[in-house]
């Protein structure tokens, strides 16, 4: 509990982006990496939901024409985060999801720009 006090401390307080706030998810989809949508053309369909919510390092860049190009929130844990800085949109909300001990290491390493 000590370590995540003090790295809370470390966070500038955010909220939502207002984009984000003022949508009602009316239609929101979580798109996967497991492969599963390799070779289904599906891209189009995908990107017309109102928000699309990413896993882990489900890759974009190279497969629009089957998962989409959009991408509201990514969501993962540090080491399932993608390592193409092109799968990080500048208009898309990044979630990292922490539950070990190495995970706030990391995070607090991040935040410090420190290496871990």
């Amino acid at each position: 509990s000590d370590k995540l006090k003090d790295l809370l401390e470390l966070l500038p307080e955010h909220d939502l982006p207002e984009e984000l706030k003022s949508k009602h998810c009316k239609r929101c989809v979580v798109v996967g990496s497991g492969g599963i949508l390799h070779g289904s053309e599906l891209g189009h369909l995908l990107n017309q939901f109102d928000i699309v919510i990413r896993l882990n390092d489900a890759p974009v860049q190279g497969y629009m024409d089957h998962v989409g190009n959009k991408t509201t929130i990514r969501m993962t844990y540090p080491e399932g985060a993608p390592l193409s800085e092109h799968e990080y949109p500048p208009a898309s909300l990044f979630v990292a999801v922490l539950f070990k001990g190495v995970d706030f290491n990391w995070l607090q390493a991040m935040v410090k720009n420190e290496t871990l």
